[in-house]
């Protein structure tokens, strides 16, 4: 029996097989386990078609999804310096940066774009989940003024994706002081009587949801997006009572008044739209008056 084992089977699995089925060809959600076949994960904006998950959508697909016809133009960040404290836990701050920026093929957690959502024009920032966890450095706050100066000078409407873990400890209090400064961002465009709308993506979590992310004229969410400050251990052990299963939710925020709206992914352009027609044209007729 080796001849078989040895020669023959060699040949007739060299003969059925392929050297040409790629290695990500499935995805396997992350809520209830079910294998997705890729391409109908990303035509589907990196969404489960059994359970209805809503896994991180990176920056540059998100923009080609909201923006009419898939046309924006990028806004280009100025770079700050990296590692200004020089922070090292079991690695260097800066090779996780690099390292960081290798695999993703993106400069930090955000990215800014305009263009038209419904005709009216627009700005939107977006979270990067994919670098360092979303989380909010200096960079990142540079992105949210940098959005709210554009929405301002476009009189646009301003649209912030916030999908993070947190401020990012590595950049220490430089990483906190982003909170009041993206405050002041938003508030310059609430001043030019422009609409912020918050759009919360899983997770939206500490000193992020601390500050811009819950001062939007108009909270939507997206399915089953996880949005709160602290943990839900962390509670727990803090107040000793046993929360609900579905606590810090976005289904659970709307029902508690904390959420306007929860908007799958599918229907946010049209959701969108239709909110800034409303917002946008009034606008436009109270200045003509």
């Amino acid at each position: 029996m080796n001849w078989i084992t040895n020669a023959v089977l060699p040949k007739i699995k060299a003969l059925v097989s392929t050297n040409d089925v790629p290695e990500n060809l499935w995805i396997k959600c992350k809520s209830c386990g079910q294998m997705i076949f890729h391409r109908e994960f990303e035509q589907a904006y990196n969404c489960c078609s059994t359970c209805g998950h809503h896994d991180p959508l990176p920056p540059e697909s998100r923009f080609a999804m909201t923006f009419d016809d898939g046309k924006f133009d990028s806004i280009s960040l100025n770079a700050v310096n990296d590692d200004p404290l020089k922070f090292r836990d079991s690695r260097k701050y800066a090779d996780r940066l690099k390292d960081t920026r290798a695999k993703t093929g993106v400069n930090d957690a955000i990215a800014v774009a305009h263009g038209r959502i419904g005709g009216h024009k627009a700005v939107i920032a977006a979270f990067d989940f994919r670098f360092m966890g979303g989380s909010m450095g200096r960079m990142v706050g540079d992105g949210i003024i940098a959005a709210a100066e554009a929405a301002v000078e476009h009189d646009a409407a301003l649209i912030t994706v916030p999908s993070t873990g947190g401020a990012r400890m590595q950049e220490g209090i430089l990483s906190l002081m982003q909170l009041p400064r993206t405050i002041l961002a938003v508030e310059k465009v609430s001043k030019a009587g422009l609409p912020h709308i918050v759009l919360l993506a899983h997770p939206t979590t500490g000193g992020v949801t601390a500050s811009f992310a819950m001062l939007g004229d108009l909270q939507i969410a997206e399915p089953g997006a996880i949005i709160g400050f602290a943990g839900r251990r962390v509670i727990e052990e803090t107040v000793r009572e046993k929360l609900p299963d579905d606590f810090q939710t976005a289904e659970y925020l709307q029902e508690h008044g904390m959420v306007d709206s929860v908007v799958g992914r599918a229907e946010q352009p049209a959701f969108l739209a239709r909110i800034l027609g409303f917002l946008m044209e009034r606008r436009e007729a109270t200045k003509a008056a």
